[in-house]
C-alpha cells in the first residue's frame, strides 16, 4: 500500500513537471521567435529563474521556526481598510503591504537570474528584455509545478483543467510580463553610457551638455543605478496589483490589466531603439557600477 502511494506520488510530481513545461515552451516561443537567442545562453538564464525561486520558498521553510516572520498571518488578524468604493473593492492594508513584499523578494530573485548571463552578451536593450523574459519564465516553471502537484494530490484530475488554464494562460504570463518590463529598465541601465550620452546630446542644452561632461562618471553612474531603482519599483508594483486582484478575486480585472501589460512588453520588444546594437558604443572600461 505505501510503495503504491509513493508510486502515486512521484507519478503526480512527474506529471506536473511535464504539464508546467507546456505553458513556459509557448510563451517562450511566442517572445523568442522574432529573435532568437543561443540556446546555450537561453538554457542558462531559465535555470537562473528556476533558482530564483529559492529565497521565496526559504522565507516560507523559516515561519515554521520564525512564525511572525509570516507576513500572511497579518491579513487575519486584521480588518483594516486601505481604500474602497463599495462593498466589493475594499483592499485590506496587509494584503497589499504582504504582496509587495513577496513582489520585492521575487522581483530581486529574478534580478541575479538575469545577472547569470555573461553581460559581454547583450547587444541590444531588446537581449536583456528576452532574457529577463527567460528568467521569468524559469520562476513560473517551478511555482507552476508546487501549484500544479498541490492540485492534482488535494483535488484530483477531474478538477484540474482550470487552474492549469488559468495557471498556462494569466500567472505564467504575469511573471513573463513583470520580468519583461523590468528587463527594458535593467537594458538601459546596462547600456547607460551610450543611451545616456545619446539623450543628452539630443535633449538638453549645451550649457548643460558641458556641466555633463565636467560630472560624466556621477552622471552616468546615476542614471544607471536610477533606471534600476525604476524597474524595481515598476516590477513589483505590477506584481503585487497582480496578486491582490487575485486574493480580492477581482477576476475581470486581471485580463484586461495582463492585455494592456501584453500591449506594452509587445511595444518594448518592437522599438528600434531598443533593437540598436549599443555594445559597440560601451566604453572599454563602463563608468558605472554592473
Amino acid at each position: 500500500m505505501e510503495s503504491a502511494l509513493e508510486i502515486s506520488k512521484i507519478g503526480i510530481i512527474c506529471i506536473s513537471v511535464l504539464l508546467a513545461f507546456v505553458p513556459i515552451i509557448a510563451w517562450g516561443l511566442h517572445f523568442l521567435r522574432k529573435h532568437p537567442e543561443k540556446r546555450k545562453l537561453v538554457i542558462i538564464t531559465f535555470i537562473g529563474g528556476t533558482v530564483s525561486v529559492v529565497p521565496l520558498l526559504l522565507y516560507k521553510y523559516l515561519w515554521q521556526w520564525f512564525p511572525w516572520i509570516n507576513a500572511f498571518d497579518w491579513i487575519k488578524n486584521t480588518n483594516f481598510e486601505l481604500f474602497g468604493i463599495n462593498s466589493l473593492l475594499l483592499i485590506p492594508i496587509p494584503v497589499l503591504i504582504t504582496f509587495l513584499l513577496v513582489g520585492i523578494i521575487e522581483e530581486i530573485s529574478k534580478i541575479y537570474a538575469v545577472k547569470a548571463v555573461d553581460k559581454e552578451r547583450f547587444l541590444s536593450v531588446d537581449d536583456v528584455i528576452e532574457f529577463a523574459i527567460i528568467a521569468g519564465l524559469g520562476f513560473a516553471f517551478v511555482e507552476n509545478i508546487l501549484y500544479f502537484q498541490n492540485i492534482l494530490a488535494s483535488r484530483g484530475f477531474e478538477n484540474f483543467l482550470v487552474p492549469f488554464v488559468f495557471r498556462s494562460l494569466f500567472s505564467t504570463f504575469a511573471h513573463v510580463m513583470f520580468s519583461g518590463i523590468f528587463g527594458y529598465f535593467y537594458g538601459v541601465a546596462h547600456f547607460a553610457d551610450p543611451i545616456y550620452k545619446k539623450k543628452i546630446r539630443k535633449e538638453r542644452h549645451p550649457i548643460l551638455n558641458w556641466l555633463h561632461k565636467v560630472s560624466h562618471f556621477k552622471k552616468v553612474t546615476l542614471f544607471h543605478e536610477e533606471k534600476i531603482l525604476e524597474g524595481l519599483i515598476v516590477a513589483t508594483l505590477l506584481h503585487a496589483a497582480f496578486n491582490v486582484f487575485l486574493e480580492m478575486e477581482w477576476l475581470i480585472i486581471i485580463v484586461p490589466f495582463l492585455f494592456v501589460g501584453y500591449l506594452i512588453l509587445d511595444s518594448l520588444l518592437d522599438r528600434k531603439e531598443n533593437l540598436v546594437n549599443l555594445k559597440r558604443l560601451l566604453p572599454e572600461r563602463t563608468t558605472h557600477r554592473e
